[in-house]
Order: C-alpha cells, then sequence, then structure tokens
C-alpha cells in the first residue's frame, strides 16, 4: 500500500471506533478525519471543504426544510388521524402504521416521519393496554424501509446519485430506486406485520397500561416551602399523608447545602429542605397535591400567577442524540429561564440516576418529564431537540395550508421527476416558498436544519474522495474482485449489498454510502459490467440498518420508549435484513441488468 492509503485506512479505522465509542459526536469524528487527510496532504487544502457546497448537502437540507413544512401544515395529520379506525388487533395495528410511515419517509426525512407517529403509536398502546415495544420497532423499522423509494428520501440516496454524477455523468432520477424500493418496502411491511412483530421481547416491566409507557427511575427535588405544614414533621408522616397506594422513594435529603442519602423515617423536616424523589408521573403529581411541596430550587409556583399557571402543563418527552441537550445539564443551560421549559424528572432505560435533577447530564434517549407553556411546547421542544411523546392530540388541520403545502409539493416532485430542474434547485425552491407561505415560521428555520447531519456529510465527502484520489477504493474492489473470480457478478451484487448493510449497523448510513459507492463503481469496472446494479446494492444496503440500536437515529429515537435492549434489535433485525438482501438483489438485477 502507498502512503496515502495507509493514512486514509487508518483514519477510516480511527473514525469507525469513535462512531462505536459514540461519546465524541459523529459530526465532529468526522470535521477531525478530514482534517487529518487534510493536513497529511492526500487531498488539497483548497478541496478540503468543498463538500460544504455540494449539491447533495444542499438538497438534504432543503429536505429537511420541507419536511418540516409539511409537518406544520397537517399534511401528514390527515393520513395520521385515520389510526383510530385501526382497531385493538397488533398485527392490524403494525401494519397500518408501518406502511403510513414508510409512505411518508418516502418523501421526507425519515425522523421527521417518526416524530410524527410516535406519540400516536404510543398512544394506542395505551388504549389497547399493551406494550408500545411492540409497535415501536415496527415504527422505526418501517421509516427506514420507506427511504428507499425515492430520491428524497433519505441521504444516502442523494450521495449515490451525487456520486454517479460525478463519476459517470449523470445522476438517478426521482423514481429510479422505485422498483427496488418497493420490493423490499412490500415484503419488509408484510414480514413485520404478520412475523417481526411477535420476535420482540415481551417484558413485564413494560406493559404500557399504566401510562404511555413504563418509567420506574423518574427523580424530582421538591422544596418545603415557608410555612408548610410539614415543617417540624417527619417524613413518615409526608408518607402517611400521602397514603399507602402511592409508590415513591425519598432517595435523599439536602439541608443547608448538605446531603444526606435515605434518610429515615424519623427524620424531623425544616422549611426549605429538599428531598430527592424516586416516582413515576403520576404518583410525583399525588405527591405535589396531598403535600403542598413544591419544585426546587426555584419552584414555579412562586414566579407565576394563578391565571399563568393555568397554561401550563406535563409532557413527557425524549432527548434526540443531535439534541443540544445532550451532555449538558438542566442547570448549565438555564433551560427555565431560556427555554421557559422546567424539568420536573429524568429517566434514563437500564440506569438508576442519583445526582440531582438540575446537574444530571442528558444523553441521547433520556425520557424527560417537563412542565411547558401549552401554546408553545412544540415549539420548546423543537428548539431543545426533543420529540413529544405523550398523547398530543393531531392538530384537526387548516384546510389552506394542507392545500398549500402539499400542492407546492407534489409540483416539485413532478418538476423533478420530468427532469425539468434538479433535486437540488427544486428542492431549495419549495422550501423557500412554504418559508414565504409561513409553513415554517423563520425562527425555525435554522433549528430545523439539523447541522451535524449536514456537516458529517460534508466532511465525510472529501474523505471518500481521499479513498478514491488515493486508491483505497480501488484496492479494495480488487480484494472483492478476488472473491468475485469464484462468483458470478449477481452474487457479488448481494455480497457488496450485504457488507454495506452490515457496515451500516455500526457506521452512519450516510457515511457508509459514501465510502461504499466508489468501491461499488470500482468493483463493477472491473467486472466489466454496468456499475448501476452495485450503486443500487449500496441504496438498499444503506437503508436496512436493522441489527443494531446505533445503526441509524431512528433505531435510537424508539430504544428507551420501547423498553428494548442493545440486543432485542437483531432478533427481528436479522430475519429482516435476509429478506430485503434477497428481494433487493432479484429486484436490483430486473430493473438494472449486468
Amino acid at each position: 500500500m502507498t502512503r496515502e492509503q495507509i493514512i486514509v485506512f487508518a483514519v477510516l479505522g480511527a473514525a469507525l471506533v469513535l462512531f462505536l465509542w459514540n461519546r465524541i459526536r459523529y459530526d465532529f469524528v468526522a470535521l477531525g478525519a478530514l482534517l487529518v487527510v487534510t493536513l497529511t496532504g492526500v487531498i488539497p487544502a483548497a478541496q478540503a471543504f468543498s463538500g460544504f457546497g455540494n449539491p447533495a448537502v444542499v438538497t438534504v437540507a432543503a429536505v429537511l426544510l420541507i419536511s418540516r413544512g409539511l409537518l406544520n401544515a397537517g399534511v401528514v395529520d390527515v393520513m395520521a388521524r385515520q389510526l383510530t379506525r385501526v382497531g385493538n388487533r397488533v398485527w392490524a395495528q403494525v401494519a397500518v402504521l408501518t406502511s403510513l410511515v414508510a409512505i411518508c419517509s418516502g418523501f421526507m426525512n425519515n425522523t421527521g416521519a417518526l416524530a410524527l407517529f410516535m406519540p400516536v403509536a404510543i398512544w394506542m398502546s395505551r388504549q389497547s393496554d399493551r406494550s408500545p415495544g411492540l409497535l415501536l420497532m415496527p415504527l422505526s423499522f418501517g421509516s427506514l424501509l420507506g427511504g428507499s423509494l425515492t430520491l428524497i428520501g433519505t441521504p444516502p440516496n442523494i450521495l449515490v446519485s451525487t456520486y454517479r454524477q460525478t463519476a459517470l455523468g449523470a445522476g438517478y432520477k426521482m423514481f429510479d430506486f422505485l422498483p427496488a424500493g418497493l420490493a423490499i418496502t412490500v415484503a419488509g411491511v408484510a414480514f413485520i406485520s404478520l412475523i417481526g412483530w411477535r420476535l420482540i421481547p415481551h417484558r413485564k416491566d413494560n406493559s404500557g397500561s399504566q401510562d404511555l409507557f413504563e418509567v420506574n427511575a423518574y427523580l424530582t427535588e421538591l422544596r418545603l416551602p415557608e410555612g408548610s405544614k410539614f415543617v417540624g414533621q417527619t417524613l413518615q408522616d409526608i408518607t402517611d399523608k400521602v397514603g399507602g397506594d402511592a409508590e415513591f422513594l425519598v432517595l435523599a435529603l439536602y439541608r443547608d447545602g448538605k446531603r444526606s442519602n435515605m434518610p429515615k423515617p424519623y427524620t424531623v423536616l425544616r422549611e426549605l429542605d429538599i428531598l430527592l424523589i424516586e416516582a413515576d408521573a403520576d404518583n410525583i403529581k399525588k405527591f405535589m397535591d396531598v403535600t403542598g411541596l413544591e419544585l426546587a430550587p426555584d419552584a414555579e409556583s412562586r414566579e407565576r400567577t394563578e391565571e399563568d399557571r393555568r397554561d401550563l402543563k406535563l409532557m413527557e418527552a425524549i432527548v434526540t442524540p443531535a439534541s443540544m441537550l445532550v451532555g449538558q445539564s438542566a442547570n448549565r443551560l438555564s433551560l427555565r429561564d431560556n427555554h421557559h421549559v422546567n424539568v420536573l424528572a429524568i429517566a434514563r432505560e437500564g440506569m438508576r440516576l442519583r445526582q440531582r435533577v438540575d446537574q444530571i447530564r442528558f444523553a441521547g434517549g433520556d425520557i424527560l418529564l417537563l412542565q411547558v407553556h401549552e401554546d408553545t411546547a412544540l415549539t420548546d421542544l423543537n428548539e431543545l431537540g426533543c420529540l413529544p411523546l405523550a398523547s398530543r392530540g393531531l392538530r384537526i388541520g387548516q384546510g389552506r395550508k394542507v392545500l398549500l403545502a402539499a400542492g407546492s409539493f407534489a409540483l416539485v416532485i413532478a418538476l423533478i421527476a420530468a427532469n425539468l430542474v434538479s433535486a437540488a434547485v427544486g428542492m431549495t425552491a419549495c422550501a423557500l416558498a412554504m418559508i414565504s407561505m409561513g409553513l415554517i415560521p423563520l425562527r425555525e428555520v435554522y433549528e430545523t436544519i439539523e447541522m451535524p447531519v449536514l456537516v458529517l456529510l460534508a466532511a465525510m465527502l472529501p474523505v471518500g474522495m481521499a479513498l478514491e484520489s488515493s486508491g483505497g477504493s480501488k484496492l479494495l474492489a480488487d480484494l472483492l474482485l478476488q472473491l468475485g473470480r469464484e462468483f458470478s457478478p449477481a452474487v457479488m451484487v448481494a455480497v457488496l449489498m450485504a457488507g454495506v448493510m452490515l457496515l451500516g449497523n455500526v457506521l452512519n448510513h450516510s457515511a457508509t454510502a459514501i465510502l461504499a459507492a466508489p468501491v461499488a463503481v470500482g468493483l463493477a469496472t472491473g467486472l466489466h459490467v454496468s456499475p448501476d446494479p452495485f450503486l443500487m446494492a449500496v441504496v438498499i444496503g444503506s437503508s436496512c440498518p436493522f441489527l443494531t440500536p446505533i445503526g441509524h437515529q431512528c433505531n435510537t429515537l424508539v430504544m428507551s420508549p420501547g423498553g428494548y435492549k442493545f440486543g432485542d434489535y437483531w432478533k427481528m433485525g436479522l430475519p429482516l435484513s435476509a429478506l430485503c438482501l434477497a428481494c433487493g438483489t432479484a429486484a436490483i438485477l430486473w430493473v438494472w441488468p449486468l
């Protein structure tokens, strides 16, 4: 291997390790990889940041904005409202939910589609008195399958099309992905609806019968206000007052800046004592109502009038991996003052949180019990990068806005499909139109564009170029050609797809597509066949990270509310991956002959 190849493979290996470690955000890892290959001279400094002007990055940003516009207008809610007619049969709920989210994911951001349907799925689980875990993993997998339907369904599709434009002189059209994507989506939805959901582990502690989902580790801090009737009384007096049917645990008592863990029942209480309570949402509310204790350290009840308090409500939300909260604490961010959100409690699957609530550093997948303003709740959550999990009620939908959003989007899709405008130009025009029509408030524009995702794409595109320019992709293709001498090109399409599937379960799916596309073209060139089947294999493989919760953000988001463990995903994901491999390969070879 040459010096450049050694550097590129070392950088990619280190990046893979850091992606798996998951302690450093993926966009910073990608930027670090970009800087190393630039400083070592593998790529010219003038090309280091060329990815930020790449049409693929612009298209992804525009699709994110369009997704927000469609959600705000209530376009997808029109479909979601029909879910109330499904009934209580599990297979029917799974089939309809998975089908709808797959259709939506074909034309909008996967995570945006999941964000809409996840509260609906949890509400349906509660109404049916069963675990939300039976619906949430199918919902996530459906959103991934649907992304393979169109050019704009998922970033890897756009990236592969852009690479084909560079390497072969023409990119893919809007619906070139449809035959193979439709094959795996139909087969996948049928499998999930009839068989797959039965493979999801059932756990008693995740029954979902008492609330949206069972959480046993909420922490919140309550303070004895001045003049409280419990001043001078004991913890046992409070326990007796609340009642034996309320389940809560006093973990600690804070007095004069000192902490006393697991205080004795006969501990005498004083004014301004702070109790660290562990309980679920209902019992926290009951505890506060019965005792009159207030939130600590700055009780909302002291700061607001009675009229203000009537505008407040409790809401459960999940912290997304890209949230601004990740790695920060409520105290450091001043959430109450800066974002009008009060964190009452925090739950983290598999961990008992023993720190004070305002000092806990948030992590992706944390479930928060929040006090929010009813009118601005969804906007505030969007600013923080959180998704609502409570039954929020679907918007009735404003007819004019629905028609404006749906009409403008359909027009742009038709123009792109007719090859009258490029995807980047058409999607950008549609996004600007939605902003002009008021479908996307100006304050939401830059919040909607997920900068970590765009930075990842912009940084990894030059790294992918470095893999190709250094001869690394040709080296990998030559290694696969050694295997190809023993098998037919059709088998090699399946082998490439399987390899991309496996890599996509531990590496970001967009990064996987960037690195695999040059290898696909190199392999096809070595076999003297058309590169299109191999590029389509990369597309389908990138859409199928079903084996782990870290393969795609959607899988990560459903992990905690669904009550899943890391090893639960492969139980349904492995047979689904095998099915997609078989159906995807057959469809690709039928539509894109070698």
